[in-house]
């Protein structure tokens, strides 16, 4: 079982910033990859950038450069600083969590969603 906890949306205007923290409490389960995902008005969910528990970190081509990922494992935090912000990331950004429970198999935990709005 797999609680997420997310904040740090909000408006900006084009090339501004925000860091949304993300924190994940976990029960008989095993965390490997933190990461962001975002879904923007009309269009899938799509990723924006993973963290293994290895350091291992995947980012989409768009956010390459612009977007940091920071993870904590020993706190199972992980955040996204988000620099250059464009009209384009606007969206809500939803924290995830893919591990592997105790009793068995792999799953998926969502955090409920942090909107981020940028604005030209």
């Amino acid at each position: 079982q797999v609680q997420l906890v997310e904040s740090g949306g909000g408006l900006v205007q084009a090339g501004g910033s925000l860091r949304p923290p993300c924190a994940a409490s976990a029960s008989r389960f095993s965390i490997d990859t933190m990461g962001w995902y975002r879904q923007a008005p009309g269009k899938q969910r799509e990723l924006v950038a993973t963290a293994t528990s290895s350091s291992r970190t995947n980012y989409a081509d768009s956010v390459k450069g612009r977007f940091t990922i920071f993870r904590d494992n020993a706190k199972n935090t992980v955040s996204l600083q988000m620099n250059g912000l464009k009209p384009e990331d606007t969206g809500v950004y939803y924290c995830n969590v893919h591990g592997w429970p105790y009793s068995g198999g792999s799953l998926d935990y969502w955090g409920q969603g942090t909107q981020v709005t940028v604005s030209s």
